[in-house]
């Protein structure tokens, strides 16, 4: 009774473990901006995703690297969660701060768009993502750099938009319909992924002969202490952290002494976001992921 009450309860605090570290990146988030991104979810699965491949580079590599992958899982969950989460700041979310309702919509659309993407995403697709991407992004930069921006941006913007859409999409065709049906398939599909942990975190600490404390769960808490830990130095330690607190207490002042506060914003969503892809680590720790 004891026993499966104690085994009860450590189970709950490592499955809250996950839910403080999304709950932290929300909280840093809204803190500051005021924003409610109904996609931190699909960011977190993003972490899970980048985990799951990184375990699968790690088995093709063999030797030590199946032991050893979720060091490189973690920084890299983060990282790509960060960079998507800084891509979305940019893209839609600095256009709506002051209208949460707009947020609130903008966000649950891009939640349904990650989603469906995840499920969707094969070769053809990835290779007219890229295309768009140094079309219109490098283009953009060009024409930046080299021309009066700000007199021809209300037609360059759209014209750039369209142009390198029409020319991704064509592309992706093409390739979706010369390919082979392995060359097509999507990569992970509406299926549930499974992350097999190295041996050293398989397994438990036992006490006793019914009570065990299983070495995965364990580390998810350790986990979460450290991530607490971390963002309570970079918010109190470090002179982003000070520029971080100044905005969310006072924007306008804090712009006044010559503080960048579109620069924090973007930082302080980039930082909420990896939280999320931290967590989506962990998360696949405790079970199979799916979209």
């Amino acid at each position: 009774m004891l026993e499966g009450l104690i085994g009860g309860l450590f189970n709950g605090i490592s499955i809250g473990a996950v839910l403080l570290i999304v709950a932290l990146g929300l909280a840093i988030v809204f803190g500051l901006m005021g924003v409610i991104n109904l996609a931190h979810g699909e960011l977190m699965m993003f972490g899970a995703y980048t985990t799951f491949v990184v375990q699968n580079v790690a088995k093709e590599m063999g030797g030590i690297a199946p032991e050893l992958y979720i060091f490189a899982a973690l920084p890299l969950a983060f990282l790509v969660a960060a960079l998507l989460g800084l891509l979305l700041e940019r893209s839609v979310i600095r256009y709506l701060y002051g209208r949460p309702l707009e947020t609130l919509l903008a966000t649950w659309g891009v939640s349904l768009i990650l989603r469906q993407f995840i499920r969707s995403i094969n070769w053809p697709m990835f290779i007219a993502l890229v295309i768009f991407g140094l079309l219109f992004f490098v283009g953009r930069w060009v024409l930046t750099r080299y021309t009066d921006w700000e007199r021809i941006s209300q037609w360059a913007n759209p014209t750039f938009l369209a142009l390198s859409s029409a020319i991704a999409l064509l592309v992706g065709f093409i390739v979706q319909s010369s390919g082979s049906n392995q060359f097509v398939r999507p990569w992970f599909g509406a299926q549930n992924v499974d992350v097999t942990p190295p041996s050293w975190l398989r397994g438990g600490l036992s006490l006793g002969n019914t009570l065990q404390f299983p070495y995965a769960r364990l580390f998810i808490i350790a986990l979460t202490i450290l991530c607490v830990a971390a963002i309570y130095w970079f918010l109190n330690g470090t002179a982003w952290g000070l520029r971080i607190r100044s905005v969310t207490q006072n924007r306008g002042m804090s712009a006044c002494l010559g503080i960048p506060t579109e620069r924090v914003d973007a930082l302080t969503f980039a930082l909420g976001s990896g939280l999320a892809g931290i967590a989506g680590f962990a998360v696949t720790l405790l079970g199979s992921v799916g979209p």
